[in-house]
C-alpha cells in the first residue's frame, strides 16, 4: 500500500460490507446477498492490506488458518437447517489473552507463552462456536493487560509490537483491549472480545470509537482468561454498535462450574440482552454526573454536555455534581488487590496449562530478564516483581484492601449515590482523547471514569458520544450490578439519537 499525500494513508481494499453492523451483515445473509465464507474472507483480505501492510496498524496478532473452512461449514448448516441465531456466520476477534482449544496462540502478548497453545476452549469461546460465530483469530493487546510497568505504552506487546489508533496513526489505542477495538474500528471484524480489570474496554472503546460494554462481574465466565484479578476481570464486548454488544453479550452469559462468580447471575431470570436494550427514548430516567468524571479536559466536557443535550431531547433528567467519595483511597486500596490477586491468579492459570513453556510469575520475570532487549527495550516489569513480593489471599492487609474496595465502590460509591439522588445510572465522558503513543515515557495518565465500576464489579458501556480534532471519545453510563441491559437501553436510546459514528480514515496524524 502507498501513501495518499503528507498525512494520509491509502486503504486500496474497498469492502462494502467492512463497517456493517452485526444485524446488517446477518440481514444480507439471510436474504444470499451474502455468506459467511465470503464474509471471512473479505476480513482476512482487508487484515492482510490495513494490518499487516498499508496503516500498519499491529491490531491483530493471528489470524485462524481453520477460519474458511468453518464458515463454510456454518454456510452449509444455514443451507441445510437455518442459522442458529444472530452470530451464525459472523467473524469474531479474540483479544490474545483468552483461550482457544485449536492452532490459535494464547499468551497475553508475552514472549514468555509465544507459541502457547490451550487445550480447549475458554467458556466464552465455547459458547461463542455454539452460536455459530466463526473465531477469527487473536488481537493484540497491551502486554499481560497493562500489568507490566507503571510506564507502559498501551497496545504495546513484545509479541505484537505497538498497536495503532486508526483515527490517528500516531495515537495511543487505548489498552488493553487496543487491537480488540481498533480492529473493529478498522472493519478487521464484525466484534471483538475484550477483557477489563480496570478500563480495558472502555478506554480503548472510546479512544477508537466503538462500543464497548464490561458486564456485571459473574455475567460471563473468567474460565480460560489469563488473569490479573478475580475480583475485578471479565471478559465484554466491542463492536460497532450497542444492539451488536447486546447480542454478543447474549452469546457469551451463562453459568459455568469453573467460575464460581457466575452463579449468582445464574439464580436470576434470563435475560434477552437484544431484547431489553433496544430502547429509543429516555422518558422518566434520571442519569448523574460525578463531579469527579468530569473537569479534566474542556473537549471531552465539552462532548459530554452536547451528549447531556441529546439525552434531556430524549426525555431523561441529567442530576449533576454527584459525590461519589474520595477516589484516592480507593486507588490505594485497589493496587493492593491487583498485586495480591495477580500473583495468586497467574500462578494458577499455569498451573492449569502444563504445557505452557513457564509455570510461574517467578518464571516469568526470569525470562524477561534473560531477554530483556527482546522483551524489555522501552520499559520494565516493576509490576510484576512487586506482585511476586506479594502474600497470599489469606493476608490480613490484602482482605483489608478488599473490604475498603467494596465499601468506597459499592456501599458509599455508587450504591449510594444511585439511591440518594435516585438514580437509575451514572453517566460522563468516558475519557480524554488519544494522546500520542510514547513507547518510552508512558501513557499519559489523565483520570478517566472506569474505577468504580470496576471495583464494585458493576457495569459499564462506553459509546460514541463525538470527536475532537478527528479523534473520537466515548460516553460512559454505569449502572447497579446486573443492570446490565438497563444500561445498554439507555446506551442504545443515546446512540440512535447521536449518530456521530463515523470510519476512521488512518491519517498519520491529527490533521
Amino acid at each position: 500500500m502507498g501513501r495518499m499525500g503528507a498525512t494520509r494513508v491509502a486503504t486500496e481494499v474497498r469492502m462494502p460490507d467492512h463497517d456493517r453492523s452485526i444485524v446488517d451483515l446477518q440481514a444480507r445473509m439471510e436474504r444470499d446477498e451474502l455468506t459467511a465464507e465470503a464474509l471471512t474472507r473479505a476480513y482476512l483480505t482487508r487484515i492482510d492490506a490495513i494490518d499487516s501492510a498499508g496503516p500498519t496498524l499491529r491490531s491483530v496478532l493471528e489470524t485462524n488458518p481453520d477460519a474458511l473452512a468453518i464458515a463454510a461449514d456454518l454456510d452449509a448448516e444455514r443451507r441445510r437447517s437455518g442459522p442458529r441465531g444472530p452470530l451464525h456466520g459472523i467473524p469474531v476477534l479474540l483479544k490474545d489473552n483468552i483461550d482457544t482449544g485449536d492452532a490459535l496462540s494464547t499468551t497475553a502478548g508475552s514472549l514468555a507463552l509465544d507459541g502457547h497453545r490451550a487445550q480447549r476452549d475458554a467458556f466464552l469461546v465455547a459458547r461463542l462456536r455454539e452460536a455459530g460465530a466463526v473465531i477469527l483469530g487473536k488481537a493484540n493487546l497491551s502486554e499481560w493487560a497493562n500489568f507490566r510497568s507503571s510506564r507502559s505504552s498501551s497496545g504495546w506487546s513484545s509479541r505484537g509490537g505497538q498497536t495503532r489508533n486508526p483515527y490517528a496513526l500516531d495515537r495511543s489505542p487505548g489498552g488493553s483491549s487496543a487491537g480488540s477495538g481498533a480492529a473493529v474500528a478498522a472493519g478487521l471484524a464484525a466484534a471483538a472480545i475484550g477483557t477489563e480489570t480496570d478500563g480495558s474496554i472502555s478506554a480503548p472503546a472510546s479512544m477508537n470509537g466503538v462500543v464497548g460494554l464490561k458486564p456485571t462481574i459473574g455475567l460471563v465466565s473468567r474460565d480460560g482468561i489469563v488473569p490479573i484479578s478475580a475480583s475485578q476481570d471479565t471478559a465484554g464486548p466491542m463492536t460497532r454498535t450497542v444492539l451488536d454488544a447486546a447480542i454478543v453479550l447474549d452469546a457469551i452469559t451463562g453459568a459455568d462450574p469453573r467460575d464460581a462468580a457466575t452463579s449468582a447471575a445464574a439464580d436470576g431470570p434470563p435475560s434477552a440482552f437484544d431484547t431489553a436494550s433496544a430502547r429509543t427514548d429516555l422518558r422518566g430516567v434520571r442519569l448523574g454526573v460525578p463531579s469527579g468524571w468530569v473537569g479534566h479536559h474542556e473537549a471531552p466536557d465539552a462532548v459530554a454536555a452536547q451528549a447531556f443535550a441529546h439525552l434531556r431531547a430524549l426525555g431523561a433528567e441529567i442530576v449533576e455534581d454527584v459525590d461519589l467519595g474520595p477516589a484516592e483511597p480507593l486507588f490505594e486500596a485497589e493496587r493492593i488487590v491487583l498485586l495480591v490477586e495477580f500473583k495468586a491468579g497467574l500462578n494458577a492459570y499455569l498451573r492449569d496449562h502444563p504445557t505452557a513453556p513457564v509455570r510461574s510469575l517467578d518464571d516469568v520475570i526470569a525470562f524477561n530478564a534473560r531477554h530483556a532487549e527482546r522483551v524489555m527495550p522501552y520499559f520494565r516489569q516493576e509490576l510484576l516483581e512487586l506482585a511476586q513480593d506479594q502474600p497470599g489471599l489469606d493476608d490480613e492487609a490484602y482482605l483489608d484492601a478488599r473490604a475498603t474496595c467494596l465499601r468506597l465502590a459499592r456501599t458509599e460509591g455508587i450504591d449510594r449515590a444511585l439511591r440518594e439522588h435516585t438514580l437509575d445510572a451514572l453517566i460522563g465522558p468516558t475519557r480524554v482523547p488519544a494522546w500520542t503513543i510514547d513507547i518510552i515515557d508512558g501513557d499519559r495518565r489523565i483520570p478517566g471514569c472506569s474505577t468504580h465500576a470496576a471495583v464494585a464489579g458493576y457495569p459499564h458501556v462506553s459509546v460514541p458520544a463525538g470527536f475532537i480534532h478527528g479523534l473520537p471519545v466515548g460516553l460512559s453510563f454505569v449502572g447497579a450490578a446486573y443492570a446490565d441491559a438497563d444500561v445498554l437501553g439507555y446506551a442504545h436510546a443515546f446512540e440512535r439519537a447521536a449518530q456521530v459514528w463515523r470510519a476512521p480514515t488512518f491519517p498519520e496524524r491529527v490533521v
